[in-house]
């Protein structure tokens, strides 16, 4: 396992499965000054090399990421508002490098996420999660307002009056009521969160990189687009999908009976 910058990120393979963890174990992987920096360099790194095809982003220890570092936000009051949004912005280019990532990303999560961190995950195309984990957007318990995209993350997997009461409140939500409203890909056994998401990353990893590419933004983009928008993009993708040489394997190999290669064709 491989040691990034402030020792905010660990580095590790599986096969063609690159395991990101956040590494602040002490303060639940709260986030440190170097995280974003690590966070966004391995993930460009990840995006040009050709023999990974998927991520998992975890933490080490027990717990995910615990957000912002109050201590490190009790210093800030005594920054200006520009220094202040400027490591807001460090947040969100991190939040939208997570989203736009064009392999597949699975949050691996033992013991919970909070607030910044549960953007984190969020971020992801899925979520592991064991079944004892909570996860909570406290901002308002210490006079804060949400950030990392959080409220507009949470719209779009959550009903208004949930996700209004969890931001209101501050109180945490468990794992097993977020998998039975369909936020939750998959429920773990405590300490296995991680393993079952390196399986599944597997199984994401030797698919048609390019083609999930194009799924990843057509569903990204679907709950906010008008029916003929999304229809046309459909229609332009399958039209490239149809004269690739995925789907040349893809369609050789289903008549073949046999398994499709697609990891010889990442570029």
């Amino acid at each position: 396992m491989t040691q990034l910058q402030d020792a905010g990120l660990l580095e590790s393979r599986v096969g063609e499965v690159l395991v990101l963890a956040i590494n602040n174990p002490a303060r639940r992987n709260a986030i440190t000054a170097g995280l974003f920096r690590s966070l966004t360099s391995s993930l460009q790194q990840a995006g040009a090399d050709s023999s990974i095809g998927a991520v998992v982003l975890t933490g080490t220890g027990n717990y995910f990421c615990a957000g912002g570092d109050l201590k490190q936000l009790m210093q800030r009051r005594e920054q200006s508002e520009e220094q202040r949004r400027e490591r807001l912005d460090e947040l969100n280019h991190v939040v939208r490098t997570l989203r736009d990532f064009h392999k597949p990303i699975v949050a691996a999560i033992e013991g919970g996420a909070a607030g910044a961190g549960w953007s984190l995950a969020l971020a992801c195309d899925l979520v592991v999660a064991a079944n004892d984990a909570s996860f909570s957007a406290a901002y308002v318990k210490v006079g804060l307002t949400p950030d990392g995209g959080i409220t507009g993350l949470l719209a779009q997997i959550l009903p208004r009056q949930l996700y209004t009461q969890l931001c209101l409140t501050g109180e945490p939500i468990q794992a097993q009521r977020l998998a039975a409203l369909g936020a939750i890909n998959v429920l773990s056994a405590p300490g296995s969160a991680l393993q079952d998401s390196v399986e599944l990353a597997t199984k994401l990893a030797a698919g048609p990189a390019r083609a999930m590419q194009r799924i990843k933004f057509l569903c990204r983009t679907a709950d906010s687009a008008l029916l003929d928008e999304q229809l046309e993009k459909e229609a332009g993708f399958m039209v490239e999908a149809q004269g690739s040489s995925e789907s040349a394997e893809g369609i050789a190999a289903f008549f073949e009976r046999r398994s499709p290669n697609f990891s010889s064709l990442r570029v």
